[in-house]
């Protein structure tokens, strides 16, 4: 297992970790992912750490808590051995101060999330999303109070927008606090849009990106294709109104480039789909799950070999769409490119 520094920081990270949305699954979205009790996470844990993968994300949302027991008890006796990246900050329940990321929230789903998880600090914990009405200086904080108290050891965000990221930095580099080294964000083939802004300020600023639904939301899994139905087993089926949309013509674009690299490889297309972001700028894990033993040891597959050249030029090609403003002049007309960067 390659293991690659988290940002800017001192932390090193697999460059494959485990999404735990898989445990304890509840619910129309995270029962669609996967139900595994105690024993079955135990179980694929095992194989992870075998495999040298010991970074295991989680988050209080994800079937109110659940996945975070799982996979405490699934850890259990072995907390050294492995690094915890949970989330806070979306709705946990229907009061006025179960959502957001305001000092009496944080404290709150941290000491909930170490009771769920058996431990007593995490390793990486992220705003799983952008609390407007809550004052920046008020959320860094609490963090750093946190940290101080020993409680969390890194800091990062998922699901930012770059302005959100960015007047973040700055106020902790002006207050002292700790800055953010981690972003989980949405990366595949069939979803780019992380490259235009968020990508260039991760270089900038020293935020390594946790990549979660590297295969599209299912999309990518070799099982669907131009003029064929959904497989009968797709959790699209329940949960695409869910995720991020695609166009079906730019999934079969991807899709097609993917099949014609399988074929030159030999390589399965989720191995290639994951394969192609472990290459991409600022990527400092990329998120697998899986719902069973078989599942996770072919994502394991991604790992040891890399992509040629000409296949990561193939895979761009038939991935990529048109820029949004006001990025797309920078690719289109000569004299914004003359003051472009080069190309990620």
């Amino acid at each position: 297992m390659d293991y690659r520094r988290l940002g800017a920081s001192g932390l090193k990270v697999p460059a494959l970790s485990f999404g735990a949305g898989t445990f304890g699954g509840s619910g129309p979205l995270f029962g669609a992912w996967g139900n595994s009790d105690a024993t079955e996470a135990r179980r694929l844990v095992d194989i992870c750490l075998e495999a040298g993968v010991n970074l295991f994300d989680t988050a209080d949302v994800y079937s109110n808590g659940a996945s975070e027991e799982v996979l405490g008890a699934a850890i259990k006796g072995r907390r050294d051995a492995v690094l915890i990246s949970t989330k806070t900050s979306l709705p946990t329940g229907d009061g006025p101060n179960d959502a957001g990321s305001s000092r009496s929230r944080l404290i709150k789903a941290v000491e909930g999330a170490l009771k769920r998880l058996g431990t007593d600090y995490i390793d990486l914990l992220q705003l799983h999303a952008f609390d407007a009405a809550t004052p920046i200086e008020e959320v860094l904080s609490t963090l750093d109070s946190l940290v101080r108290a020993g409680k969390l050891r890194y800091v990062g965000v998922s699901n930012f927008s770059g302005w959100q990221v960015m007047k973040s930095l700055g106020l902790a580099d002006k207050h002292g606090y700790p800055r953010y080294v981690a972003h989980q964000v949405y990366y595949s083939l069939v979803g780019r849009d992380y490259e235009w802004e968020l990508m260039p300020l991760g270089l900038d600023q020293g935020v390594g990106a946790l990549v979660w639904s590297p295969l599209g939301w299912g999309r990518l899994t070799g099982k669907i294709r131009r003029g064929e139905p959904l497989p009968e087993k797709s959790r699209l089926h329940d949960t695409a109104g869910f995720g991020p949309p695609v166009e079906d013509e730019q999934l079969y674009r991807v899709v097609d480039a993917l099949d014609a690299v399988a074929n030159e490889t030999g390589k399965t297309v989720p191995q290639i789909a994951i394969n192609w972001l472990l290459q991409r700028p600022t990527v400092a894990s990329v998120i697998i799950g899986a719902r069973n033993e078989e599942q996770l040891r072919q994502n394991l597959g991604a790992v040891g070999w890399s992509l040629t050249s000409d296949q990561m030029k193939k895979l761009d090609a038939a991935s990529e769409v048109t820029a949004p403003y006001p990025y797309f002049p920078y690719r289109r007309q000569e004299a914004f490119a003359r003051l472009s960067p080069p190309a990620v």
